[in-house]
């Protein structure tokens, strides 16, 4: 009987090659390639033996009752999964080292246990010593959460068949090691071994799993990218070390919105939930100045209102700096290339640094006209009015384009003091809360009546 012989594939992308590339084909990723063992040494090609069963086949019309949710309690996590954890569903969690998934989820694990649910929590990276010890720092040691510390698969499905319970969590996913595969612990045949067993155990045996994942250095979850395929929910813990914010930003959600986000606040009794993000964004902007400028975004379902801070300055160098935090980079060349070419307005030989207040990132195309208003805010050293809100979308001809969802924009707004708007000319808003709604065409006419300017 012949060998089968082992197989490349791309943790990026999936696709498969004949032998090691340090560069794969299908999709460019570098170093992205590892061997992994053949799945079946079946000789032959096609499947043989007797046939399989007809599975049963259902109308679309079919009338099916939503999933049972239960409510952990901490109202930011319902939230971004949907309005409770469902049973039988897999969510994988990712976030950078030390962000706070340990600690999130400990508490998420105990306010669970306390409303009845049969949690386990199995930490592979650290000893359960360790865990209890911040149990008992958060408060939460009298939780009855089962704590485990292991990292062989088998040993923990065991467990899990056993014990039946209604929640696990496994922290993490990058540490569980199958002794039926032929690689380190990490490695991709691991992770998708280790990933499919767990996700077939929670749908099988009607049990919640949540999979704590690591990120790369890109900020993705590390690993093959079919582990986010297989699972229900997709969550990533956001935020800056030098910052008390973090955001659980939901980018995947078979049950619930995706893009929803929950905020918390870093405390030294652990995560503290923050029911209104806005004022807590908005907490510490003072006077008007020069380079500021106030975006009524959404996020997932709620408005959330956050402040774009700019900073132009001379450059002393051939290629001047262009500093983005919080904003997607491109989007932000993109502005400074119309606002040069369309209203001219250049920022040739100009250090541009740009930044999101209180660690958040917005990632909505309705930021356009804040990013370029706190722009030329900084450049002119014109401050914006202190009650006034901006949101849409910039064209590359120089047009603003409305954005939706402009109600729940201006309700936010109103609630926390502001009393005008600036939007683009084609949005719809029924009622604007009481606000004064400016409605500009382009982004020639914005800057004119703004900044004099174009």
């Amino acid at each position: 009987m012949a060998k089968q012989s082992a197989i490349f594939r791309c943790a990026e992308c999936g696709a498969t090659h004949a032998k090691w590339s340090g560069r794969c084909d299908a999709c460019g990723a570098w170093n992205s390639i590892h061997e992994e063992a053949p799945i079946s040494t079946t000789p032959g090609s096609g499947m043989k033996g007797a046939k399989g069963k007809v599975i049963p086949l259902t109308a679309l019309d079919t009338k099916e009752t939503p999933p049972a949710r239960v409510k952990s309690g901490m109202e930011e996590l319902d939230r971004v999964l949907g309005g409770g954890l469902v049973a039988a569903s897999a969510v994988l969690v990712g976030g950078d080292p030390g962000i706070g998934k340990s600690t999130l989820l400990l508490q998420a694990t105990a306010s669970f246990a306390r409303k009845g649910v049969k949690a386990l929590y199995i930490s592979g990276e650290e000893a359960a010593s360790q865990v209890r010890m911040r149990a008992q720092r958060l408060g939460l040691a009298d939780a009855p959460v089962g704590l485990g510390a292991e990292t062989s698969l088998r040993d923990i499905l065991t467990t899990l068949e056993a014990e039946r319970p209604d929640l696990v969590i496994i922290d993490s996913i990058q540490t569980m090691w199958s002794d039926n595969v032929d690689s380190a612990p990490g490695s991709v045949s691991q992770l998708r071994a280790a990933a499919h067993e767990l996700v077939s155990f929670a749908k099988k045996r009607g049990t919640a799993v949540i999979l704590v994942g690591h990120v790369t250095k890109e900020g993705q979850i590390a690993g093959p990218r079919v582990i986010e395929h297989m699972v229900d929910t997709v969550l990533y813990f956001e935020g800056e070390r030098g910052h008390q914010f973090r955001i659980l930003r939901a980018v995947k959600n078979r049950f619930g919105p995706a893009s929803e986000i929950g905020v918390f606040e870093m405390t030294g009794a652990g995560l503290a939930e923050v029911a209104n993000p806005s004022a807590l964004f908005l907490s510490e902007r003072g006077q008007p100045a020069p380079g500021s400028a106030v975006f009524a975004g959404i996020e997932g379902t709620r408005p959330v209102l956050t402040e774009i801070q700019a900073l132009v300055a001379p450059s002393t160098l051939a290629s001047p700096r262009r500093t983005v935090v919080g904003l997607d980079s491109g989007r932000i060349s993109t502005i400074l290339a119309v606002l040069e070419s369309r209203c001219g307005i250049p920022f040739a030989g100009l250090d541009v640094f740009l930044n999101v207040a209180g660690g958040m990132k917005v990632v909505e195309p309705a930021a356009d006209l804040a990013a370029a208003a706190a722009l030329l805010s900084a450049r002119e050293d014109v401050a914006l009015p202190a009650d006034m809100v901006i949101f849409g979308e910039i064209s590359l001809s120089g047009a603003l384009r409305p954005v939706g969802q402009t109600e729940n924009r201006l309700k936010e707004a109103a609630k926390l003091g502001f009393s005008q708007a600036i939007a683009p000319s084609g949005t719809k808003a029924e009622g604007s809360s009481g606000m004064s709604l400016r409605k500009l065409g382009d982004l020639v006419t914005f800057t004119g009546e703004m900044f004099g300017a174009g």
